[in-house]
């Protein structure tokens, strides 16, 4: 199977990133494929689309705005590794800034096939409390 070339690639992560800014879950889902597998720190097996949009939207809903400050990217066959700080503030008035090393498949039909997520818990705490 043809590795996804770079424009696809390219697109998918500007389109998941812009749709977390723009609070737009139903273009987070769409970008997903049916069998999507989703790792983040601190879980102790892979989450399922259906999982993992809610937790797309659980975010969404604790946030005023989020931004993601790109660090670096880098495509290899097939998908991205990108380093970023994801700046938002909390409907409970906490401020956010989380450093995030991400990396993501894409398969050949331009969609997400699997998440491995990695930041320091910590820093998502703030969003957790009631301020």
């Amino acid at each position: 199977m043809p590795d996804t070339d770079v424009s696809t690639v390219l697109d998918v992560a500007d389109r998941l990133f812009g749709a977390i800014e723009d609070s737009d879950v139903a273009g987070v889902q769409q970008l997903f494929s049916a069998d999507i597998a989703v790792r983040k720190t601190g879980d102790d097996r892979d989450n399922d689309r259906r999982r993992s949009v809610r937790i797309i939207g659980w975010f969404i809903d604790s946030t005023t705005d989020r931004r993601y400050e790109v660090l670096d990217r880098q495509v290899f066959g097939g998908g991205f590794v990108q380093q970023h700080i994801l700046h938002a503030h909390g409907r409970n008035g906490a401020v956010v800034t989380m450093r995030v090393c991400i990396v993501i498949k894409v398969g050949a039909d331009g969609l997400i096939t699997r998440i491995d997520e990695y930041f320091d818990p910590a820093d998502i705490a703030p969003l957790l409390t009631d301020s």
